[in-house]
């Protein structure tokens, strides 16, 4: 099934704006069903969870729906879904809450691949406990993680791997079943980074081996809502740290203070959203996704495929990074201009991409290219065509013969 984009562009009302958005791997814009769902469930009334009344009632709803739903997504159970105001705020309360079990006999395995968020947090939480922080290398200049590596990092002292299903700037996929699998073996835990990958491709967190899986909303045509799912029985033997008086049942006592029940509306409506993205799809909602994330994946391939070949074809562009499995992202440099004035010059003529480290800290570093201004950033997803790539590359063809 190949998608109808012309389609799919028309449930965006931001699309109509005249630029190309190509900085989706930042943040995607919002489908009309979407924001229809956030809009109504404020008119219709919330009230706060579990109240005697209608709105509280509805509130409920609102968050079963919205926990199902990412379940459905990612492959994973509803009574595991913890919600959160982003993935960093989650990974971060995740990190406190493992590494209180932590001490100066354990490893905790990281990687240079990963968006600082999957970093920093384990780092510091592993450094408080005295715990070893343990690197795992990224190739220059492919930009691969090697899986093999993990045969000697991961040790019978390591507590947790914490890997990213896809780099949000380079697009690599590395193989994180055997990375999982290496961790499983000596008991270890896994938390899986899947804010870039989840909008790019069918999810099984089950199969990747994520113990815990993260995502944020925001990234797949949803509200700024981040996400992590995990088995329920494995979040029954943590203890966060919360309020006396706040709930202390599983998923409930990870979420601090009052959810933002009508974004959850609209997570549930980004998730159905994306479930009809290949309309020929039949099933449950779990069937639809799988099949309409299959089609987006062939078609961002396609327009990547387009984009990598026009970006190698112009003179004084370098790509950064050659993965063998990537995401439909692109990240480069311009000879003669800092990557903020290629944005700026692009932005000039309505076309949006990122610029900057992007997040992606150590990975910069390891390109060597952290320090002067990091590369530009062209992230596709679903909504995406042929005239967009089209544009940046014509854009950057004036800009480098200029």
């Amino acid at each position: 099934m190949s998608l109808d984009v012309a389609r799919i562009r028309a449930l965006y009302p931001a699309l109509s704006d005249g630029y190309a958005w190509l900085d989706a791997a930042a943040g995607t814009q919002v489908p009309r069903p979407v924001i229809e769902a956030v809009a109504a469930a404020y008119a219709e009334g919330i009230g706060n969870a579990h109240g005697a009344f209608p709105a509280g009632a509805r509130s409920d709803e609102i968050v079963a729906r919205a926990r199902q739903a990412v379940a459905d997504l990612v492959g994973g159970d509803a009574g595991g879904v913890v919600f959160g105001p982003n993935m960093t705020t989650l990974t971060y309360r995740f990190a406190y809450t493992l590494a209180k079990d932590w001490g100066p006999d354990d490893e905790i395995v990281v990687s240079r691949l990963d968006h600082d968020a999957n970093v920093r947090p384990w780092v510091q939480a592993a450094t408080r406990a005295g715990a070893r922080i343990r690197w795992a290398a990224v190739e220059v200049p492919s930009g691969e993680l090697p899986a093999g590596q993990y045969d000697e990092l991961v040790t019978d002292r390591t507590r947790l791997v914490a890997v990213t299903a896809a780099s949000n700037i380079l697009g690599t996929m590395p193989d994180v079943r055997r990375i999982t699998e290496r961790a499983h073996a000596v008991g270890a835990l896994t938390y899986v980074d899947g804010v870039h990958a989840t909008p790019h491709s069918p999810i099984d967190m089950v199969a990747l081996g994520a113990d815990f899986y993260a995502t944020s909303s925001y990234k797949w045509s949803g509200p700024h809502i981040g996400a992590v799912a995990a088995r329920p029985e494995l979040l029954e033997r943590l203890s966060p740290d919360k309020l006396a008086s706040s709930p202390a049942e599983v998923p409930d006592r990870f979420e601090t203070g009052t959810l933002p029940f009508a974004d959850l509306a609209g997570v549930a409506a980004a998730v159905d959203h994306l479930a009809g993205l290949d309309p020929d799809a039949t099933g449950t909602r779990r069937e639809r996704l799988l099949a309409s994330m299959a089609a987006v994946e062939a078609h961002e391939q396609a327009e990547l495929a387009h984009l990598l070949k026009g970006l190698s074809a112009l003179p004084g562009v370098g790509l950064v990074g050659s993965p063998r499995r990537r995401t439909a992202t692109a990240y480069f440099t311009v000879a003669g201009h800092t990557p903020h004035q290629v944005a700026e010059y692009l932005a000039a003529r309505a076309i949006n991409v990122w610029d900057g480290h992007c997040y992606a800290w150590e990975l910069t570093q390891a390109f060597g290219i952290r320090d002067a201004g990091s590369g530009v950033r062209a992230g596709l997803v679903h909504y995406n065509d042929r005239s967009d790539v089209d544009r940046l590359l014509n854009a950057l063809e004036d800009l480098t013969s200029g």
